[in-house]
């Protein structure tokens, strides 16, 4: 219940600060950017995967090991045959 409070309340005032940006006529910064940075997206499970094979492919210790082969078979898991 709270979370929902504070997250309205944190997404009011980035619109506000959009629209601030937005107001200027030399844009240094860009809303859409602002918005990126202030509201990061999760990486997909598909950029997780592949985040994951890079690391497989440097070496990595056995820990790493099963965090990636598990991100690595969800990934495929959801894949149309």
């Amino acid at each position: 219940m709270f979370e929902d409070i504070y997250r309205a309340g944190a997404d009011t005032e980035l619109e506000a600060c959009c629209e601030w940006v937005d107001s200027f006529q030399n844009k240094f910064v860009h809303v859409h950017d602002l918005r990126l940075v202030r509201r990061p997206q999760s990486p997909c499970l598909k950029e997780q995967a592949l985040d994951a094979l890079t690391l497989l492919c440097k070496g990595p210790d056995a820990t790493a090991f099963v965090t990636c082969r598990d991100t690595i078979r969800r990934a495929l898991e959801q894949l149309d045959d």
